[in-house]
């Protein structure tokens, strides 16, 4: 379709969507491909070029003295056919046209808007980039068409992939898809978009992809089967296609075939652009579809434009006319030649049906989109043809500062211009190009419904859009998206749920990030994010939760005062403390009588005094320990113990001395056991006990410690008892003291019972002795506070031990038996059994 004029501007477009190649025999000359499956919508978007150039010749502040023409050409979807148009397009400039002169054949073509596909783009840009022959796409979006290197003289007024690709990753983030599938076509475009989108989802970490297949370019049900099969095996719910939608109609025939249901579609501009695939047939499937969309537009007064079309406009030959005789043989079932073979019950076209008449999508201009980018990019070059033809002599941009002419223009001058056009189109938004030569990128979200008469609604739901300060910002109103299946709401598409607080993500073996087990938490370990990849220790003080999602303040264990454990020990010992008490006033009482005044009477109230301490040094092992207690507890244990085993020591010694000195030549030994020699050795030995707990102390004193190793998830406060060598003299010097009075007390039971005290004290200190032996396995195997409680108990009954054999027999006579308590009856027990 031709129309001439000063400067002349080309146009790819496809009409036809598919083409029927004749077997080559090479024995012929080879025929030319026939186009098949007439693109109503296609036809349209020719037709806006058409439009835009004619609105450009009626302005007088845009090419007031320039008329503009175009020659469009019909790609019919192949990349050969649509490649022969551009080289036709480019191949109509003489060496120099002069509009005076009258020749034969197309003006020269000073850019072409075009052409729809990517690969056919690639390759027309390939090579007459060379030319610099400036090329406007509307649909092409493969980011590889970004290289200036590799097409200098490429412009577009679509975004590219890489950002088609970027919105729909937000998207999935947007909606939670992290499990999807992508299927592209089998041609550059389908495979620059697998590789930016492999990266670019990589980067991000929103997502991985389930299953990657690429679209056979022809009809082949043995590969469709495969790539469906895989769609219904897998457990992502989101499929994502960048194919043209020839690719895709044999695709979508499969999935009727197979009946695969529950996909949430995800589609590229490319199926936003043809009615092809929103058939009854494939709505079942394909509702609820969210796809890209080119920003849709307004253009005033393109419908009545349309309304004008007729077949016997532009008649500058049979072909200049046969794209509006196919369109409109196509709209109303008629041909205008009948000798042509035609269907049975064809009819003949008059040209001058009513378009109104017929019900189609082609007057519905509320959803201009391809046919909005076709406008602004021919407003472009005509702004650029502008900025050229306005240039004062002396200022212009090429060699010398000069300027070019109508007669004079090149190409390549266009281009240079076309980098720099910054125009605003009456819908009010900015056509402009970057270094790449992209327009700004901005792109509509669609949402398909299926309505209940059958017919199919392409809505808007949102857009993605770069601003210099924000970056690609998306907006979606969720409510008004319709979802395609049961639960109307967004589907779940993930390999593997999100582990949740308490858990950490443990990638499979094999399989990409997105799949993984959630493993709980350790011990001590904690994660409160979903998918944390690591759990991080608690603080020393803390342990994990149950949950495993927070941590808290580990528990406590020591010998507390309110435990039964901790109330038993503390009675005791207070029970202890007022026997000794009472002993202590009894003796007190009738410390005059006999049986109180045998035997040194000061070294029986001294004892009583230090079994007291004895008893009250335990209440040191109860509670929380602190640094004093840790270092008066043994000290305060060792000295009241040295103290009491002393005094015992002292009187078996003073039993033995007595003994002896009543045999005859045995009356020297009493003056070595005098009263003040028997204090004297009691402080003596009291004091190595003392000198012993000062070193311990000065060296390596005990101090509070907080222990872990029983119980993770506890805290032990226990006193360690900084010298270990320290506290086993400590117990030592005791037990060799006791061990000593023991040994003499035994040598001594044997006496006569009027000093049957040796009896009580050999009783007593085998008790001491099997106390303490049996207390320091159960001291070293007992943990936390129960060592504690091994060693008050071990205290508190050597104490009781000592307390009841020594005291409880002369208590026994004092108060039940007075008559005992005499001189007498105490010395006449030795005569009577003599």
């Amino acid at each position: 379709m031709h129309k001439t004029g000063d400067v002349v501007f080309g146009g790819l477009f496809e009409v036809h969507y598919t083409s029927v190649f004749p077997v080559q025999t090479f024995t012929t000359e080879p025929q030319q491909a026939s186009c098949k499956g007439f693109d109503t919508l296609g036809f349209r978007q020719a037709m806006s070029m058409a439009f835009a150039i004619n609105e450009i010749n009626n302005k007088s502040d845009l090419l007031p003295d320039v008329t503009l023409g175009y020659s469009l050409y019909d790609n019919c979807g192949a990349l050969v056919v649509g490649f022969s148009g551009a080289l036709s397009l480019a191949s109509g400039q003489e060496e120099q046209f002069l509009l005076q002169q009258d020749c034969l054949g197309s003006p020269p073509v000073m850019g072409i808007v075009g052409d729809s596909f990517s690969t056919s783009s690639i390759a027309i840009s390939s090579v007459l980039g060379l030319y610099k022959m400036p090329i406007v796409s509307y649909f092409s979006t493969c980011s590889c068409l970004s290289d200036r290197k590799r097409f200098p003289s490429f412009f577009r007024t679509i975004p590219s992939d890489a950002f088609q690709v970027r919105a729909m990753i937000q998207i999935l983030k947007h909606f939670g898809w992290t499990w999807v599938g992508l299927l592209v076509s089998d041609d550059d475009y389908g495979f620059y978009v697998a590789q930016s989108f492999i990266s670019d989802l990589a980067d991000s970490g929103e997502g991985c992809l389930a299953y990657l297949e690429v679209l056979p370019r022809d009809n082949e049900p043995v590969k469709l089967r495969r790539i469906v099969e895989i769609m219904k095996k897998s457990t992502a719910r989101v499929v994502m296609v960048f194919a043209h939608e020839a690719h895709s109609l044999n695709l979508m025939e499969e999935v009727v075939r197979q009946n695969v249901t529950g996909q949430q579609w995800i589609a590229s501009d490319s199926w936003t652009a043809t009615t092809l695939l929103q058939k009854p047939r494939f709505m079942p499937f394909l509702s609820g579809t969210l796809s890209m969309a080119v920003r849709r537009g307004e253009i005033p007064g393109f419908r009545e434009f349309l309304l004008q079309i007729r077949p016997d406009q532009n008649q500058s030959g049979s072909y200049g006319n046969s794209m509006v005789r196919h369109f409109w043989e196509y709209m109303f079932q008629c041909k205008f030649d009948l000798s042509s073979q035609v269907e049975a019950g064809g009819a003949l076209c008059t040209g001058q049906e009513d378009i109104e008449s017929v019900e189609s999508e082609f007057l519905d201009v509320s959803n201009l989109r391809p046919e909005y980018n076709i406008y602004k990019a021919v407003y472009a070059l005509a702004h650029a043809l502008d900025d050229i033809l306005q240039c004062k002599p002396g200022r212009g941009h090429f060699s010398g500062h000069s300027c070019s002419t109508v007669q004079t223009l090149e190409p390549w001058q266009l281009v240079n211009y076309l980098q720099q056009v910054n125009l605003t189109t009456p819908f009010g938004d900015e056509v402009s190009f970057d270094e790449n030569g992209d327009a700004l990128p901005i792109c509509d979200i669609v949402n398909w419904l299926w309505l209940p008469d059958g017919r199919t609604k392409v809505q808007n739901v949102g857009e993605v859009k770069r601003s210099d300060h924000k970056g690609e910002e998306l907006t979606i109103d969720d409510d008004k998206i319709f979802w395609n299946v049961k639960l109307k709401k967004p589907p779940r598409s993930v390999c593997s749920d999100s582990c949740p607080p308490g858990t950490r993500m443990a990638r499979k073996k094999g399989e990409p990030v997105c799949c993984f087990d959630c493993i709980p938490c350790s011990e001590g370990k904690i994660s409160n994010k979903t998918d944390s990849m690591e759990c991080t220790s608690c603080p020393e003080d803390f342990w994990s939760s149950p949950q495993r999602d927070h941590c808290v303040p580990k528990k406590t264990e020591f010998l507390s005062y309110h435990e039964p454990l901790g109330i038993c020990l503390t009675a005791a010992s207070l029970l202890g403390t007022f026997f000794c008490v009472i002993t202590l006033g009894i003796f007190t009482y009738h410390r005059q009588t006999p049986m109180v005044r045998a035997n040194n009477s000061e070294l029986s109230f001294l004892l009583l005094v230090s079994l007291k301490l004895c008893f009250l040094c335990s209440l040191l092992f109860i509670g929380r320990p602190r640094l004093w207690t840790c270092q008066l507890r043994h000290a305060a244990f060792g000295i009241s113990f040295v103290l009491s085993v002393s005094c015992i020591l002292v009187k078996t010694m003073v039993v033995l001395a007595v003994f002896k000195a009543s045999k005859p030549g045995g009356g020297t030994s009493l003056k070595w056991f005098g009263a003040m020699q028997q204090r004297g050795t009691v402080i003596v030995l009291t004091s190595i006990q003392a000198a012993i707990c000062t070193a311990w102390l000065v060296s390596a004193s005990p101090t509070p410690h907080k222990n872990t190793q029983y119980h993770n998830d506890k805290i032990i406060y226990e006193c360690v008892v900084g010298s270990t060598v320290g506290f086993a003299v400590l117990l030592g010097y005791i037990g060799l003291l006791a061990t000593l009075s023991f040994l003499l007390a035994f040598l001594a039971r044997n006496l006569p019972d009027n000093f049957n005290e040796a009896k009580l004290i050999t009783f007593s200190m085998l008790i001491f002795c099997a106390v303490w032996v049996a207390f320091v396995p159960a001291y070293v195997n007992s943990p936390g506070k129960f060592a504690d409680a091994v060693e008050v108990f071990a205290i508190l009954a050597s104490s009781f031990g000592l307390l009841l054999a020594l005291f409880g027999p002369k208590c026994y006579i004092i108060l039940l038996r007075p008559e005992r308590n005499t001189k007498k009856a105490i010395m006449s027990r030795g005569t009577t059994k003599s």
